[in-house]
């Protein structure tokens, strides 16, 4: 019994020792585990901020560009009304020294071909002394159509100022 009784404890103490040493190596190997896993986790997050980076930059870069190219189209813009204004006004001085009753007909041509938007730019820019002249030589339907445009526009004017 003492024999069978040393044995038991010998096969237990060896067993116990052997899954000890199990739990030992299980443990090395989770903890080898967490630190492999800490080290991509913390190599994707640098990537990640590192890409975060980037797209924050070319944003930043795609917005100074939009700007100057608002900046741009603006001036550009400016440009182009100036442009129109001084051919306006060149226009203007032409029509204000010409003869009523041949600007009236290059008026009357001109709406004809639809261009009326162009005539009353015109218009706007002479003298009211001129202006008046002119309407008496211009048919009584284009006379018509530019009085309602004058009508029109000193009311809006109204209303801005």
């Amino acid at each position: 019994m003492k024999k069978i009784i040393i044995l038991l404890f010998l096969g237990v103490s060896l067993n116990a020792e052997e899954t000890s040493s199990s739990l030992t190596r299980q443990k090395i190997e989770v903890m080898e585990l967490k630190k492999e896993l800490n080290n991509f986790y913390n190599e994707k997050e640098k990537e990640y901020q590192d890409r975060k980076k980037e797209l924050e930059n070319i944003l930043t870069q795609i917005e100074k560009e939009k700007n100057q190219i608002k900046k741009l189209h603006d001036d550009n813009l400016q440009i182009l009304k100036d442009i129109r204004n001084e051919v306006e006004n060149k226009t203007a001085k032409i029509y204000n020294a010409m003869k009523a009753k041949n600007a009236a007909e290059i008026f009357d041509q001109m709406i004809d071909e639809g261009k009326i938007d162009d005539v009353f730019d015109i218009i706007l820019k002479l003298k009211e002394n001129n202006v008046t002249q002119i309407m008496k030589f211009l048919s009584v339907t284009n006379a018509s159509i530019i009085t309602q445009k004058l009508e029109n526009y000193n009311i809006e004017n109204e209303k801005k100022d």
